[in-house]
């Protein structure tokens, strides 16, 4: 029996940040967040049955991976092999066009398009908003990538992890788009979920940011619905920088800032303030990103372009929720 699903999902950038678990395990949150799908990265990812197989095996980019990050993928499967009641093990081949670890979302994609694969190889027929608890589980962030466009991850009650899920918001298709500023590419010396974990538990600062992310929720989803461009942008900017302010506070300090995040957010602030509405926002690295009109983009990037190189600047349009790809699309 050889059984085969292959699906894309997109990455995306949180808007209203999510830093910090309530439960460890299951991944949920301390608060729910609010991201932008965006088209530039994605993750396209093959699950193959195979009954001849005694383990999963795992490729990235082409490559054999090694029993450590195959382990992570077989626990994630076995969600699926447990809720279809099926133990075949599976090949499974992932191509990420996203840097790993660089505070891209990369992890984001990744599972999301895993979700979706795996769902389509064990012919679950899981709904998106169902799908979504599945792929929290991989990476919290990975919940938010099911959908495309303005999507809220709830983050639930309790410990019931079916309630913790997905929310299709917006579409997003009114002039929004997205600049990132890649700092660096390589990968981060200390990952999210390490950073995360020191600062819910040391950092005095954190019970105030859950308070506020809260509100912050609120407030954009009220911009949201009003299709208000400069609101959108004031509290993402604001956002991003309480959860980096949050990280300050903790033991030892974290910071995933490097001088030229510092030389974009300035940049960025000056081109502001010369009239052209513009806002960053930052995850778990140096990479800066740019929340923008679609329209104005170009103005931008070429502002940015006085400051940083053509390959440190990517453009994104909104991107689409995840979706099955042909056997034409896959060409790999």
């Amino acid at each position: 029996m050889k059984n085969i699903g292959r699906c894309r999902a997109h990455t995306n950038i949180a808007l209203i940040k999510y830093w910090g678990k309530r439960n460890n395990e299951l991944f949920l949150p301390m608060n729910s967040s609010l991201s932008l799908t965006l088209d530039a990265f994605y993750t396209d990812t093959s699950v193959t049955l195979d009954d001849t197989l005694t383990e999963d095996v795992f490729y990235l980019n082409g490559i054999k991976q090694d029993k450590t990050e195959t382990t992570k993928i077989n626990r994630f499967l076995n969600l699926f092999r447990e809720t279809a009641k099926d133990n075949t093990f599976a090949k499974v081949e992932s191509y990420n066009h996203v840097p790993t670890a660089a505070g891209l979302a990369s992890s984001a994609s990744a599972f999301a398009a895993l979700a979706g694969a795996a769902n389509s190889a064990w012919k679950l027929n899981l709904d998106k908003q169902t799908l979504s608890t599945y792929a929290r589980q991989g990476s919290g962030s990975s919940t938010r990538s099911i959908y495309g466009g303005l999507v809220e991850w709830n983050m639930g009650e309790g410990n019931l992890s079916e309630t913790s899920h997905a929310i299709e918001v917006d579409d997003a298709s009114w002039d929004l788009g997205m600049i990132i500023i890649a700092i660096n590419k390589q990968q981060k010396k200390l990952s999210s979920r390490v950073g995360m974990r020191q600062t819910v538990d040391t950092s005095p600062f954190y019970p105030v940011w859950v308070t506020e992310a809260k509100k912050d929720l609120i407030d954009i989803k009220q911009a949201i619905n009003e299709k208000d461009f400069i609101r959108l942008g004031e509290i993402t900017e604001s956002n991003g920088m309480k959860m980096h302010a949050t990280m300050l506070g903790a033991t030892p300090p974290i910071s995933y800032w490097e001088p030229d995040s510092v030389k974009a957010i300035n940049k960025v602030k000056e081109i502001r303030n010369n009239g052209i509405p513009c806002y960053v926002t930052m995850d778990a690295g140096p990479n800066v990103k740019v929340l923008c009109r679609q329209s104005q983009m170009s103005d931008i990037l070429n502002k940015l372009e006085e400051s940083f190189t053509n390959d440190q600047l990517i453009c994104s349009k909104v991107g689409e929720g995840i979706r099955e790809l042909t056997d034409e699309e896959w060409s790999y």
